[in-house]
C-alpha cells in the first residue's frame, strides 16, 4: 500500500509539472528549424549582437534551441538580476563546457558546477580579493602603473604588450609573489599563450562541439571541429599555468624565498592540514589559475578598449583632463586618495566597461529547477544567457547608447543621470570575485595616463588621420582588433614626472 501510495504521489507530480509545461509558454523567439533549433542561425562570432537584435523584436527574454538544449539569453538588466541576482539558488550552476575542457582548465571556479565545492574554492578567493583586502594591494598597483607610463613613453608602438605587461604584473604579483623585472618573464609568455587562447576559443558553451561531443575525436578541419582541435593546441599553455607557479612557490617556500602571496597562503594552509582546510593540491592549483587566465585577460582587454574609446572621443579626453588638472595640478602623479574627487573619470572608467564589455555574454548559468519568469516558462537545465553586451545598448536605460559618452552618468542638467552599468563583473553568487582588485587597477591606469599622456589618431604619410576600426575578436573574452595611436607626453613637466615616477612597491 505505501508502495502503491508513493507511485500515485509520483504520478500526480509528473502530471502537474507537465500540465504546468503546457499552460505556461516558453519565452518568445525567432522561429527555428525542426530538430536541430536555432544551431543553423547561431554564428560561431558576435553572437552578443544578433542576441541584442532578436530582443528587440521579441522582449528582454527570449528562448531558443539548440538539438534539444533550451536557451535563454537575457537583454536587460531588470531581468538579468530578477534571475541571476535574486533567484541565484535556482540559477548559479554552470553546463559542462567541452571546449574548455579540452583545452585543460579544470577546479577553475568560473567553470565549475555549483556546488560544495564551488562554494570552498569562492571562500578561498573572497579571502584574498575582498574590498579591505585589496587595500593592501594599491602599492603594487601604483608601481606598476608608473612602469606602464615609463614603458609607454619609451615605446608607444608597443603598446597593447606594455598593456597586457601591467595586467600580468599586478595579478602575478598579488597570485604568485612574483615581481616581473622583463618582458623576457616566463610568467608574460604565459599570459601571451592564455590570452589568445581565451580570446578565440569561441564562446564558451556554444561551439558545435559542446552539442556534439563527438566531433572532438575529428581532425580541426573536419566542419564543426575547429574549436576542438583549437583546444588541443592551445593545452600546452594552460597545462604550464596549472604547473609551473606551484612549483615555483613550493621551491621558494622550502627555501625561505617565498613572498606572501594567494598561493604561498593557500599551500601553507594546505601543509598544517587538518578539516579547516579542505582544499587539495588540484583546488589550489585551479584557484590560483582562475585568478591568473580571468584577471589578466579582463583588465588588458579593457584597458584596450580605454585606449580605442581615447582616440575616437577625443572631447571626452580632454574634459577628464581638464577635471584632473583642476584637482591635482601638474606637479605630481595621481593617488588612489584623488579618487573621489574626480567624478568625471569615475564616470569614464564605468563608461569603458560599458561601451564594449570585456566578457559581452558573460560565461552561461544553468538552471537547477523549472521556473516561471513573468508568464513565462523556463525549463530545469536551461543555458541562460546574461547578454552583457545587449543590457548595456537597451535603449530603456542608455540614451545614444552605442556612443561612448561618460556624462552620460552626471546627475541632471549636468549629465544625463543614467545608472552605472551593471554585469561588467557578472551577476548573482557567480560574480567576479576579483572585481575590486580589477576596478582599482583600471582606475590607477586610466587616471595616470590621462593625467600625463594625450592619445590621438596617427598620421599615414600623407598626413591624413587613420581613425581604427571598432572589431573585435570572440571568445570568453573580447578584446579590440590590433590598432595603432600616437601616445606622446601632454608636456615638458608630464615627462619629467614619468621618469622620474617611483616604481617601487612596499606590499
Amino acid at each position: 500500500m505505501i508502495l502503491l501510495a508513493l507511485f500515485i504521489c509520483f504520478t500526480f507530480y509528473i502530471y502537474l509539472k507537465r500540465k504546468t509545461r503546457n499552460v505556461v509558454p516558453l519565452p518568445p523567439g525567432p522561429p527555428g528549424d525542426p530538430i536541430i533549433g536555432h544551431i543553423r542561425l547561431i554564428p560561431p562570432e558576435n553572437q552578443e549582437t544578433l542576441f541584442y537584435k532578436w530582443g528587440k523584436i521579441y522582449g528582454d527574454v527570449i528562448h531558443l534551441r539548440l538539438l534539444g538544449q533550451p536557451v535563454i539569453v537575457l537583454n536587460s538588466i531588470q531581468a538579468a538580476m530578477d534571475l541571476l541576482d535574486k533567484r541565484g539558488a535556482i540559477y548559479s550552476d554552470r553546463p559542462p563546457f567541452l571546449t574548455f575542457k579540452l583545452m585543460g582548465w579544470k577546479s577553475v571556479v568560473t567553470l565549475m558546477r555549483y556546488g560544495t565545492r564551488f562554494q570552498r574554492h569562492r571562500r578561498m578567493l573572497q579571502q584574498c580579493f575582498s574590498m579591505k583586502q585589496c587595500i593592501e594591494y594599491r602599492t603594487i598597483q601604483l608601481g606598476e602603473s608608473r612602469t606602464l607610463l615609463q614603458n609607454l613613453l619609451a615605446n608607444s608602438d608597443n603598446r597593447d604588450d606594455s598593456v597586457r605587461r601591467f595586467a600580468t604584473a599586478i595579478i602575478i604579483r598579488v597570485t604568485f609573489g612574483h615581481q616581473i623585472t622583463t618582458d623576457n618573464d616566463p610568467y608574460v609568455k604565459i599570459a601571451d599563450g592564455i590570452g589568445y587562447a581565451l580570446g578565440n576559443a569561441g564562446s564558451p558553451g556554444a561551439s558545435a562541439v559542446d552539442y556534439f561531443p563527438f566531433l572532438q575525436y575529428f581532425p580541426s578541419w573536419f566542419p564543426g571541429a575547429y574549436y576542438a582541435g583549437f583546444a588541443r593546441d592551445n593545452k600546452p599553455v594552460v597545462d604550464t599555468l596549472y604547473d609551473y607557479p606551484l612549483r615555483e612557490v613550493s621551491r621558494q617556500m622550502v627555501e625561505g624565498k617565498a613572498k606572501p602571496s594567494f598561493l604561498a597562503t593557500q599551500l601553507e594552509a594546505h601543509n598544517r592540514g587538518g578539516s579547516d582546510f579542505p582544499n587539495t593540491l588540484e583546488d589550489i592549483k585551479g584557484a590560483a589559475s582562475a585568478v591568473y587566465g580571468a584577471g589578466v585577460d579582463t583588465i588588458w582587454s579593457t584597458l584596450s578598449m580605454f585606449f580605442l574609446a581615447m582616440v575616437l572621443y577625443p572631447e571626452h579626453q580632454a574634459r577628464a583632463q581638464k577635471e584632473i588638472d583642476s584637482v591635482i595640478g601638474s606637479d605630481r602623479l595621481p593617488e588612489f586618495e584623488d579618487r573621489p574627487s574626480l567624478p568625471y573619470v569615475e564616470c569614464l572608467l564605468k563608461e569603458t566597461l560599458r561601451w564594449n564589455s570585456a566578457a559581452p555574454l558573460g560565461v552561461p548559468h544553468r538552471s537547477l529547477e523549472d521556473d516561471i519568469y513573468k508568464g513565462m516558462f523556463i525549463p530545469k537545465g536551461s543555458l541562460v544567457i546574461a547578454n552583457t553586451r545587449g543590457i548595456t545598448l537597451d535603449e530603456n536605460v542608455y540614451s545614444d547608447a552605442a556612443a561612448f559618452n561618460p556624462a552620460r552618468f552626471l546627475p541632471k542638467p549636468s549629465g544625463h543621470g543614467e545608472p552605472f552599468p551593471e554585469g561588467a563583473f557578472g551577476f548573482g553568487r557567480r560574480i567576479c570575485p576579483g572585481r575590486h582588485l580589477a576596478d582599482a587597477s583600471l582606475w590607477i591606469v586610466m587616471v595616470s595616463v590621462l593625467a600625463t599622456l594625450d592619445i590621438s589618431k596617427v598620421v599615414d604619410d600623407k598626413g591624413r588621420e587613420i581613425t581604427p576600426e571598432v572589431v573585435f575578436t570572440s571568445g570568453i573574452t573580447s578584446h579590440p582588433y590590433p590598432f595603432r595611436c600616437s601616445i606622446q607626453p601632454r608636456s615638458d613637466a608630464s615627462r619629467v614626472l614619468i621618469v622620474q615616477g617611483d616604481t617601487s612597491d612596499t606590499y
